[in-house]
């Protein structure tokens, strides 16, 4: 009998046992040791923990000149049974109409949690006019920067996606360092984005709410990113788009490939080759001799340091994700040209305003999770 109970002892010492994991993660929330299979990190949003995520507030408009001003407001970020919501709202309805022609917007707080977290394109402070109106959408953009970054895991986000002429919803990661440079030279990791349009035709595919795209980017120096290389589309029925319900989106991130998913179907994988992302992008062909940024991290650099996750919805933007050719019912108010796309996109809201119907036009995330290798 003592034999038997020792052997169980034993046994289950050794299933106690931790088994180093490639994984690792940094921030106030990362786990002091990280164990094979652990569950690392986990937000049910039974609260929207600002210890955990951090609000962004800007008007730079992501490098996009997109139309919104990200800002801390339970208007457009907030939690309900156990579900996040980033919902995009008009300006207007905060400060009026004739604000944006006459008034100013200044994101330049006093408490460090009000501080503008981007200048860039005049994102701290603009001043509206009849011709170049403020930004007409406010909407939120929240990060895990502090909190929680990581190295290798598997990942998964549970949302729906947003219903609404010319939305813009991600989930995605951005590097906590820029080990290697700014963008696109330290990477990006698209876990998924989508537009809310619900029948948006480019080239005979719809690309509104019934797609969602998982994308890396990378490159030595913009304007070179050959996320071109390293981009997976899932499309659903018109009867069950990405807006009409939850869905599993998903990442695996090993030292040998980066793998996405959406509901544990594989939607595309990429193994760099022992030269890497260099060879993966093909740069050395495109420009002639260029210095390779990546040459003294692993065959997976850019993407063998740590990354945090970013939550938002954006509206809009002149970068052409939105394309000029694409059929949308009522047209597209802006052209991806016009100096004053913003301005247009607001003068055209009889044309999409409509289609933003209550909570349908949020992001709504259940959870993220994140295991260790």
């Amino acid at each position: 009998m003592r034999s038997l109970l020792i052997l169980v002892c034993v046994i289950a010492a050794v299933s106690a046992e931790c088994i180093p994991s490639a994984t690792k993660a940094v921030g106030t929330k990362a786990p002091k040791e990280i164990c094979s299979g652990d569950l690392i990190f986990n937000d049910d949003f039974n609260t929207l923990d600002l210890s955990t995520w951090s609000h962004e507030k800007t008007a730079a408009g992501g490098g996009n000149w997109e139309f919104q001003i990200y800002n801390n407001n339970r208007s457009n970020s907030f939690v309900r049974n156990g579900v996040l919501f980033i919902k995009p709202t008009l300006t207007s309805d905060q400060y009026g109409e004739d604000f944006l022609a006459h008034g100013v917007v200044n994101l330049n707080g006093g408490a460090p949690a009000d501080a503008c977290t981007n200048p860039q394109d005049w994102g701290c402070e603009r001043t509206g006019s009849p011709s170049n109106l403020l930004n007409p959408i406010n909407s939120a953009r929240i990060r895990s920067l502090e909190s929680f970054s990581f190295t290798y895991g598997k990942a998964e986000v549970r949302a729906k996606l947003p219903a609404g002429d010319w939305t813009w919803p991600a989930i995605w990661l951005l590097p906590r360092y820029n080990q290697y440079g700014s963008w696109p030279a330290s990477g990006e990791i698209d876990l998924t984005e989508g537009r809310g349009n619900k029948n948006l035709i480019n080239n005979g595919q719809n690309i509104g709410s019934e797609l969602s795209s998982s994308t890396l980017h990378f490159g030595p120096f913009w304007p070179l990113n050959g996320y071109e290389r390293a981009h997976f589309e899932k499309n659903t029925p018109p009867t069950r788009g990405f807006d009409t319900g939850f869905n599993r989106f998903q990442l695996e991130w090993t030292p040998d490939y980066i793998q996405f998913g959406v509901n544990d179907e594989v939607i595309g994988r990429v193994n760099p080759p022992a030269g890497g992302f260099f060879d993966v992008g093909n740069f050395g062909s495109q420009v002639g001799k260029i210095d390779n940024p990546w040459q003294y991290g692993n065959k997976m650099a850019p993407f063998d340091q740590p990354f945090y996750f970013i939550l938002n919805v954006a509206v809009g933007g002149v970068n052409s994700f939105f394309p000029d050719s694409a059929q949308n019912p009522g047209g597209k108010p802006w052209l991806n040209t016009s100096p004053q796309a913003s301005t247009d996109f607001w003068n055209g809201r009889n044309q999409w305003l409509p289609t933003w119907n209550g909570e349908d036009v949020a992001l709504q995330v259940d959870y993220v999770k994140v295991w260790a290798l």
